[in-house]
């Protein structure tokens, strides 16, 4: 009980030599250290409440540490204006910053010990050489706003102003290949594609192993029509990263676009020994042998891809008919899962093999779906009725045709279908 009792009049002592003293014990509330904390703890509704608290006319406002806290809320609220705004007045408030060192000694150290007044000795003050660079510190603050008011500025539209906040970040805007590709992009959005060839390049330079710059410049070369340049880009690409189909498509793509048709069918040939199972690259190189006039090659090509994607096989079925292939034709016609295409690619196939007997024999289906109001197809009805000699169907089926061109076509058919009936030798 002894002790306590000593315990109790030391500290009355301590307190009331601190109130006598020229540095009493705050009370006061730091509201900005609250908010801080609730930033922290995702707490953005109390925070707000604990930055509309901070006294701005106390001695202790720290100014840039407020409109930081403010221009963090309002990134958090999407609401990228009020953030501009905020960072702005941060890095205001942050280029006239006063900064004291945390790891002063204060020189009235007899305050910082609880029984320093019990004892006649004089604590030592040790002075040492301080760490602390307030210039320092003062730029790396100032960098990390730069970074973050850029990133405002790109989500708000403001590309130009982007840009001019990443080189005013200094080093760190500077220290990464990605930096470089956003510096690029806001050039590009903002209509200065030269801007942007020359933000990659810059780029490339200072990170030479980064291949994403050079993947970049490769699509703005396409998309300017500067095709040579386009290539260099993309084959330095391809040999330093390994590219994906995709990659390989476009490209080839861009080629054909620019009339290098052999340099686009290399690309696709290459592609297709490396990735032998994609069906876009087939169908595209097989585009590209219809062009010069091949059909047995892209029908080959066609058929492969409609192995890993059945859409390709009506297409390949055409161009198999096309060919005179004609039963392969069939077979592939067979595989076709839409019954309206699958029906009107088979009265073709019967027509080219000869076969209208088999042509007649699908007029039921063609009813039933619909389809003799496709002129194109009553006009295959007809015509199959004609060269079976079955000429009053065939008359039939003519005489409701509404198309212009075919109706003249129907009317020479019908003179004959006349001559026919009249001479039955003239036709056989």
């Amino acid at each position: 009980m002894k002790k306590q009792w000593i315990i109790f009049y030391i500290l009355t002592l301590f307190l009331s030599k601190s109130i006598a003293t020229e540095t009493p014990i705050s009370l006061e509330i730091n509201h900005l250290d609250l908010a801080t904390m609730m930033v922290y703890d995702g707490k953005y509704k109390k925070a707000k409440a604990e930055l509309l608290a901070v006294n701005k006319k106390s001695k202790t406002f720290d100014k840039a540490r407020y409109y930081k806290l403010q221009a963090v809320l309002a990134v958090k609220a999407e609401n990228h204006k009020k953030a501009i705004k905020a960072f702005k007045n941060a890095i205001n408030a942050t280029k006239v910053k006063v900064y004291s060192d945390p790891n002063a000694i204060i020189k009235k150290a007899t305050k910082k010990y609880l029984f320093s007044f019990m004892s006649a000795e004089k604590p030592k003050v040790t002075k040492k050489k301080s760490s602390f660079h307030p210039e320092k510190l003062r730029k790396e603050e100032l960098s990390q706003l730069y970074i973050q008011l850029s990133q405002e500025y790109y989500k708000n539209k403001e590309y130009l102003n982007t840009v001019k906040t990443l080189n005013n970040a200094g080093k760190i805007g500077r220290d990464r290949a990605s930096l470089f590709a956003l510096r690029a992009d806001c050039f590009w959005k903002a209509k200065k594609k030269e801007h942007a060839i020359k933000a990659l390049s810059q780029g490339a330079k200072l990170f030479p192993k980064d291949t994403t710059l050079l993947k970049q410049k490769f699509y703005y070369f396409s998309d300017m029509k500067l095709y040579q340049s386009a290539i260099i880009a993309s084959k330095a690409y391809m040999k330093r990263e390994k590219a994906s189909v995709k990659e390989y498509l476009a490209l080839a793509q861009m080629l054909s676009n620019g009339g290098e048709k052999h340099e686009a069918v290399k690309i696709l040939e290459e592609a297709l020994l490396k990735f032998p199972k994609d069906a876009t690259a087939k169908v595209l190189l097989a585009h590209l042998y219809l062009k010069e006039g091949n059909i047995h090659t892209p029908a080959t090509l066609f058929e492969e891809a409609s192995v890993y994607d059945k859409k390709y096989t009506k297409e390949a079925s055409e161009l198999f008919r096309r060919a005179k292939e004609l039963p392969h034709a069939l077979y592939l016609n067979a595989n076709v899962k839409d019954k309206l295409e699958k029906l009107k690619q088979k009265i073709a196939i019967y027509l080219d093999k000869g076969e209208y007997e088999k042509v007649i024999g699908l007029q039921e289906s063609l009813k039933r779906y619909k389809m003799l109001q496709d002129d194109n197809l009553r006009y295959a009805l007809a015509y199959a009725f004609y060269m079976a000699k079955d000429y009053e169907s065939a008359e039939a089926q003519f005489k409701k045709i509404n198309s212009n061109e075919l109706f003249e076509k129907a009317t020479i058919i019908r003179k004959n279908i006349e001559k026919c009936k009249d001479s039955p030798l003239e036709c056989m």
